[in-house]
């Protein structure tokens, strides 16, 4: 389980093509420090499991699925990356329960400068409009944040000027793609909701 807030501002080294699948190389020091094989890290909001681990560097198989359903199969070496290990049991919950498994994506729209913040539109998939809300908790490639408002394809996020400067949010541009993670909680109310007894499958007596 993640939190949504990223440790470390990392870089893709590699991409090596394995055919159903890709392999990259990640660098990050503060996030490889003491991983080992088997270890989760999540890149830019998809929770991916360590290879190996050396020099600061670790690496990642990609299956074809995750690849079509996220934003990580437009990465190549060079693109720079939001990196996060899973929380500790006894370590501070920061952001929202994240859970790195990527619903969608999304494309900046559009961004409007301020003097000490910036605010971003992000399109959002039709399937994923009724768990934003105004005020809930969003996660956009890995960065827990805070839906300012919330339309049907559309929503906006302000961003603090650290966000900007240690995260890849403060480089996406207008047209960029960028991985979504919804409030898991709002998934599970709406499925015990819609499984409740007497609604599904009920029949007029």
């Amino acid at each position: 389980m993640f939190t949504g807030i990223v440790e470390e501002l990392g870089e893709v080294t590699a991409v090596e093509n394995l055919g159903d699948a890709s392999r990259f190389r990640l660098r990050g020091p503060v996030v490889t420090e003491g991983a080992r094989h088997g270890d989760s890290i999540a890149v830019n909001g998809v929770c991916l499991t360590v290879v190996a681990a050396a020099g600061g560097e670790f690496t990642a198989d990609v299956m074809a699925e995750t690849l079509k359903r996220s934003g990580l199969g437009a990465l190549a070496p060079g693109s720079p990356v939001n990196l996060e290990r899973p929380m500790a049991a006894d370590g501070r919950f920061g952001g929202h329960l994240v859970q790195g498994h990527v619903d969608g994506t999304g494309t900046i729209v559009e961004r409007i400068p301020s003097e000490h913040w910036e605010v971003v539109r992000v399109s959002l998939p039709a399937e994923l409009s009724r768990y934003v809300v105004e005020k809930g908790s969003i996660t956009v490639d890995g960065v827990s944040l805070t839906v300012v408002d919330a339309g049907r394809d559309h929503f906006t996020v302000s961003l603090i000027p650290t966000t900007l400067a240690l995260t890849t949010l403060g480089r996406k541009q207008p047209g960029d793609p960028v991985n979504l993670e919804v409030d898991v909680i709002a998934k599970y109310v709406e499925r015990m909701l819609g499984e409740r007894p007497g609604r599904a499958g009920e029949t007029a007596g």
